[in-house]
């Protein structure tokens, strides 16, 4: 089984993204102008999947609403700043993982990945019965256990590892995206994404044959 498969990630096409990337761009040039109202039209749109990186980053709710909110406050305060050489999605997701990555190092907390949304999307069914004995065990016990395997592995990896691996399997970002969020080379990116995956797959290579 592949590494992928334990992850729940979403990818938009392209020109999902570019289409998404104009009509922020809209959004953004009239809170410019003076519309400050308009700025929840992002917070709406973005809260959701920005709370969810975060929150896999941190493993601790409140901490990523806390950090969630920060990022949309600097945001908020630095919108005058924001010209569209990037998209409004990179760049608020770039002022979150920054945010997140300071408060990491700060409180020097142990981060979590989590796979709440995986009973609700499903796993390889491979998995689980792997997971689940011959007498028909607790798949939610199952699940638990891969959260924990999960968790130790990715808690031997860096920060830089954990953010890279979080943002391409869960959240579905590109190389080049990450790239600018992180502040590196795409190789940089392709690199700790390759050390990531295998190093997570040799820890977890028992439960994904």
């Amino acid at each position: 089984m592949n590494l992928s498969k334990v992850f729940t990630k979403t990818i938009a096409t392209s020109p999902e993204r570019r289409q998404e990337a104009d009509a922020d761009l809209v959004v953004v040039q009239r809170v410019q102008a003076g519309e400050v109202a308009a700025f929840d039209q992002l917070i709406l749109k973005y809260r959701e999947r920005l709370y969810g990186v975060v929150y896999n980053l941190t493993a601790n709710r409140e901490d990523a609403a806390d950090l969630a909110q920060d990022a949309f406050i600097k945001a908020f305060q630095s919108i005058n700043r924001f010209q569209g050489q990037s998209s409004f999605f990179t760049w608020i997701y770039k002022i979150a993982v920054n945010t997140t990555l300071s408060h990491l190092r700060k409180n020097r907390l142990r981060t979590f990945f989590s796979l709440e949304k995986i009973q609700d999307e499903g796993v390889s069914a491979q998995l689980l019965d792997r997971l689940t004995d011959k007498n028909g065990g607790d798949r939610v016990a199952c699940l638990r256990e891969l959260q924990e395997k999960l968790n130790e592995a990715l808690q031997k990896l860096s920060i830089k590892h954990r953010t890279v691996i979080t943002l391409f399997e869960i959240d579905g970002l590109s190389h080049t995206e990450i790239a600018e969020i992180m502040g590196c080379s795409e190789g940089t990116v392709r690199s700790r994404l390759h050390y990531a995956k295998q190093f997570l797959q040799g820890e977890l290579n028992q439960y994904l044959r």
